[in-house]
């Protein structure tokens, strides 16, 4: 539990936790930067990033589909 706490309370910006989630989506990434990002990334806002990531790229396909039948 108490790592839990530890790992919640890293400091690393939201921008850099959206931009690994990102090339976590690609699934083009360097070992030693995912190293480097699994100590440094707050998990609670890795668990955000993925969640609007998902979301975000769900709507993207639904509106290129909804352009490909309309035409």
């Amino acid at each position: 539990m108490n790592e839990l706490k530890e790992a919640s309370q890293r400091q690393m910006s939201f921008v850099a936790t959206v931009k690994a989630v990102m090339w976590s989506f690609f699934g083009v990434r360097k070992n030693s930067a995912y190293e480097e990002d699994t100590q440094k990334l707050n998990p609670v806002h890795v668990i955000i990033a993925g969640i609007i990531a998902a979301v975000l790229f769900v709507l993207t396909l639904l509106m290129v589909v909804k352009m490909v039948v309309a035409k």
